[in-house]
């Protein structure tokens, strides 16, 4: 899908009969308040929010808590999905670190993420309305373009990142902005977290699963 075919599938801009295939939608709140991110997700009217935050609680911004979101998110209508058992930067699997970074590559591998993928898979095939959300305002700081992103764009199923302006972005372009337009010499690129984590460090800080 290009830059100009994910514009095209937005509720603001696409009708049902253009033939458009709705995206897995992407974002992080990052800066976002929680007004702000629950207008993002009715300009593209979304019905369902997968959270692939780890650990989904925020000691900075509480109203991004579990509790607090899927209660708000449910008084608009949005339905509410914990998947960071699955879809979450940080597993318990210590073979999921190198060197103290988590190593995407093998934790595509896993069976957890696997079953996530499954499902998230699903939703598309079902044409659902579907964003998934973690903290990192950016997509190419986070595993929703590293990992997730990158999965669903070998299997051939379209990505739209909301990025930190509200802008949507395609898979491609976010990997062009985390290499720098670098091309891999093998067809492809394997990505790491940016941070070092003990693997099975549990901190109640906000799930930087960069």
């Amino acid at each position: 899908m290009t830059h100009t075919e994910l514009q095209a599938s937005s509720p603001d801009t696409a009708s049902s009969d253009k033939g458009q295939r709705v995206p897995i939608y992407t974002i992080g709140y990052g800066a976002r308040d929680l007004p702000a991110l629950l207008a993002v997700l009715k300009q593209h009217a979304i019905a369902y929010l997968i959270d692939v935050r780890t650990a989904p609680y925020s000691r900075f911004k509480p109203e991004f808590s579990k509790e607090a979101l899927e209660k708000a998110l449910v008084a608009r209508g949005i339905r509410y999905v914990f998947m960071g058992d699955s879809l979450g930067g940080r597993p318990d699997d210590p073979a999921c670190y190198v060197d103290g970074k988590v190593d995407y590559a093998a934790v595509a591998q896993t069976a957890a993420y696997r079953t996530g993928i499954a499902r998230v898979r699903a939703a598309f095939q079902q044409q659902q309305r579907v964003v998934l959300m973690c903290s990192e305002g950016k997509p190419e700081t986070c595993h929703r373009s590293k990992l997730i992103g990158k999965t669903l764009d070998e299997e051939g199923i379209p990505v739209a990142h909301i990025d930190e302006t509200d802008t949507l972005r395609t898979q491609a372009e976010i990997i062009f902005r985390l290499t720098d337009g670098q091309l891999s010499l093998f067809g492809g690129h394997d990505f790491t977290s940016r941070k070092r984590y003990a693997h099975d460090e549990q901190d109640e800080q906000d799930d930087h699963d960069a």
